[in-house]
């Protein structure tokens, strides 16, 4: 998750103390609000589904990398560190595949991660 969501509700916590001051502008603190609202939505959405996206995810990139492994630890840090990595080989697979020019490998890694970025818009995306 980028950015990760614990800096995310940290800036909206200063956010929310900054607009608690007397003294603010209405519209500066109604906008504010406004946002902090919009991404406090957002945040719960993507951490609601974080787990669930990267053991899918990991899943997927196994399958094509071939590696054999699963996810034990379900905790997000174990998850993304696993994801972190399947990524890694995943690089190198795509740089081998487009270097033999294996176009139906290719097209396999592009629809899985069209599939991982499907998979992690949220609900209040306009796209």
């Amino acid at each position: 998750m980028t950015p990760p969501i614990p800096a995310v509700l940290a800036e909206l916590a200063a956010l929310m103390i900054r607009n608690a001051a007397p003294g603010v502008p209405d519209g500066e603190r109604a906008n504010a609000l406004g946002l902090t609202a919009s991404l406090l939505a957002i945040a719960a959405e993507t951490w609601d589904a974080a787990a669930h996206n990267l053991v899918v995810e990991n899943r997927g990139l196994r399958a094509l990398i071939g590696d054999t492994g699963q996810d034990d630890n379900l905790r997000l840090s174990a998850l993304q560190a696993e994801n972190n990595r399947l990524r890694e080989a995943l690089i190198a697979l795509h740089a081998r595949a487009e270097a033999d020019v294996d176009e139906p490998l290719q097209a396999r890694i592009w629809a899985e991660l069209i599939a991982a970025t499907e998979r992690r818009r949220v609900t209040t995306a306009p796209v």
